[in-house]
């Protein structure tokens, strides 16, 4: 993970991070039966059976990536190792995990790339 990271190259990666998850996202929404909306630099999925809302937002402050899924949060820092931002508890990069969240909520297989 990078330390000592400044704000416009968190910025740019995280730009870059939220346009990939967001083509992703709306490639799949229909068949995997969930909303997405852009709101304020946020991504809002919303989910009517189950029920339920992810927010995944950047965090300029903590120079990460948040994700508030299944009555959890999640907080991904950047990798250069991997040029993505990662779950530092699983090691997980980014559209992965929001792959197997969507998975989760959905209890259909749900692909992310």
């Amino acid at each position: 993970m990078i330390t000592g990271m400044d704000d416009k190259l968190f910025q740019k990666y995280a730009e870059q991070a939220m346009e990939r998850l967001t083509r992703a996202l709306y490639d799949v929404e229909e068949a995997a039966d969930f909303d997405v909306e852009e709101r304020g630099g946020a991504l809002h999925l919303t989910f009517e059976d189950p029920p339920g809302t992810f927010v995944i937002s950047p965090n300029s402050s903590a120079r990460q990536i948040w994700i508030s899924a299944l009555s959890t949060s999640f907080k991904l820092d950047w990798s250069e190792a991997y040029t993505d931002f990662v779950l530092v508890q699983g090691g997980e990069l980014l559209l992965p995990l929001v792959a197997r969240l969507l998975t989760q909520q959905t209890g259909n297989a749900v692909e992310l790339g």
